[in-house]
């Protein structure tokens, strides 16, 4: 058995010492002048590397030797680099792929960062909502249906449904919820009870007149008033300012009159600093606008 593992032994430490000569050959430069025959080169160069090694206490068999020195010449031992290609490209990324691979790594969880917050934060619940939406629609508009018999209330109703519906065709979340909260405060609109009353409270005017634009020897009359709950509360509600047609939240607005009621309501007050009559109108559940006791063009002042 020894015998068999020195035969397996030796042909494969030939070949490195062959390896070795011709390393030894190209540091030192060993090579002897080209006009040298062939065979006059090779001895000068066994030669010359049997006393390097012998120097080293190595012992170099001739036949070693000489096969390092033909492989040499053969360029056997020499690493020529591959044609670039395709190939070669890939083999230099696997390679490399220590050093790109881990900024890879990081652009790919900063990427996958960014779609989970996007998903959560943005598309997520805007997705919800698109979802929702319909629902909330048809659950505002019907409970209009079902709380009024106004005409102008329930075309009103229709309108926003049709027009949140569109919105939502076009996956408008922003838009389709305008129209439930235009239907929510149409709901609560309808759904007030209150009472138009004029205001009798000492410091505070109860009317006031205005001298139009467009004729200057005329006057228009209004009586103020406040809406006031069951329970005593005021409300504070929109009212159109017919002098420059904007809608504003107030707690309390002028109503426009007669000059003859005008005059009756301030005689009363007059009288005994109380008026008697307060009561304007009652807005009741289901109606848009109040049913006013006394009359009025309904049109109003928001300042004064």
């Amino acid at each position: 058995m020894a015998g068999t593992d020195t035969a397996t032994r030796h042909p494969l430490d030939d070949v490195m010492l062959a390896m070795d000569v011709v390393d030894t050959l190209r540091h030192r430069q060993l090579l002897v002048e080209r006009e040298l025959n062939t065979e006059a080169r090779e001895q000068t160069l066994i030669k010359r590397l049997r006393e390097i090694y012998a120097a080293q206490g190595i012992d170099v068999p001739d036949h070693v030797l000489a096969e390092g020195v033909a492989a040499l010449d053969e360029e056997r031992f020499v690493y020529t680099p591959p044609e670039p290609g395709w190939r070669v490209t890939l083999a230099h990324l696997y390679i490399t792929r220590g050093t790109w691979g881990k900024v890879l790594l990081a652009i790919l969880a900063m990427i996958i960062a960014v779609a989970i917050v996007y998903t959560t934060m943005i598309s997520g619940p805007q997705q919800r909502r698109l979802a929702a939406l319909p629902g909330e629609l048809a659950t505002q508009r019907q409970a209009i249906i079902e709380l009024t018999e106004v005409p102008e209330a329930r075309e009103r109703a229709q309108q926003y449904l049709v027009q949140g519906q569109a919105a939502l065709r076009e996956e408008d979340a922003d838009a389709a919820g305008k129209a439930v909260v235009s239907l929510k405060e149409l709901r609560a609109q309808l759904e007030q009870e209150y009472t138009v009353r004029i205001i009798s409270r000492p410091g505070e005017s109860s009317g006031v007149w205005r001298m139009p634009d467009v004729n200057t020897d005329a006057r228009n009359y209004y009586v103020i008033v406040e809406a006031v709950t069951a329970d005593g509360s005021t409300l504070t509600l929109p009212v159109r300012n017919e002098e420059d047609g904007k809608i504003y939240k107030v707690n309390k607005w002028a109503l426009r009159v007669s000059e003859q009621l005008y005059e009756q309501i301030a005689a009363d007050k007059s009288d005994d600093g109380i008026i008697q009559q307060r009561d304007f109108g009652v807005k009741r559940r289901g109606q848009l606008t109040p049913d006013y006791a006394m009359p009025t063009t309904g049109a109003a002042l928001t300042d004064w």
